[in-house]
């Protein structure tokens, strides 16, 4: 059996601001994400993980800064585990792209979920390469305790599909900066032990 933390990485400028961010935004952690990375390191400083994986962009690394310091844990990146590329919407207000946003909503929750995100990636296409990614992992290592510092939209596809909601579900995934995720795997299926968990973050980091 293996326990898998999912944690949304902390808080960025583009967070804050309402701006959308992606897989083409590689923005460092704000003041606040930073104070969610130490909460987050606080919250699981109890449990034996002895690997962190991350993604290839920086407010997930930075993330995972507090939680591997002065930790004799194996670190791996990889760019499968980016967030979605939001395309052309990447870099803009979401008060801005709404409709853009609906239209998606709307499309994907109907079970239309080839349908991208002009310029950019379908929720089936990020399911394949970071479901891939991590299948690779478990089969390959021994490790007990994993940890994966990933990003909001990639932990509802993940998440919709493992705990067997439908990918068209995945809106009902919620996901604040610094939340953990905890599931087990026992080399055939995932299992939901709690999710979106925020205990661990003061109100004033809380997104």
């Amino acid at each position: 059996m293996k326990h898998l933390f999912l944690i949304r990485h902390g808080e960025t400028d583009f967070n804050q601001n309402q701006k959308m961010q992606g897989r083409g935004i590689d923005a460092s952690l704000n003041e606040r994400g930073r104070e969610q990375a130490a909460s987050v390191t606080v919250a699981l400083s109890y449990t034996p993980i002895t690997r962190v994986i991350t993604s290839s962009l920086k407010r997930s690394k930075e993330t995972a800064e507090p939680l591997i310091k002065g930790e004799s844990v194996v670190v791996e990146s990889y760019s499968e585990l980016d967030e979605m590329s939001f395309g052309s919407l990447e870099g803009k207000l979401i008060s801005e792209v709404k409709n853009d946003l609906m239209y998606l909503h709307e499309s994907w929750s109907s079970g239309k979920l080839n349908v991208p995100v002009p310029k950019g990636e379908t929720p089936l296409e990020v399911f394949e390469r970071a479901n891939s990614r991590v299948m690779e992992i478990l089969e390959r290592v021994d490790d007990k305790y994993i940890c994966f510092i990933l990003h909001g939209r990639l932990i509802r596809v993940l998440l919709s599909v493992w705990l067997g909601l439908g990918m068209e579900n995945m809106h009902h995934i919620r996901h604040a900066n610094g939340s953990i995720n905890h599931i087990t795997w026992n080399g055939r299926y995932f299992e939901k032990i709690s999710l979106n968990q925020t205990q661990h973050l003061a109100e004033s980091v809380k997104q």
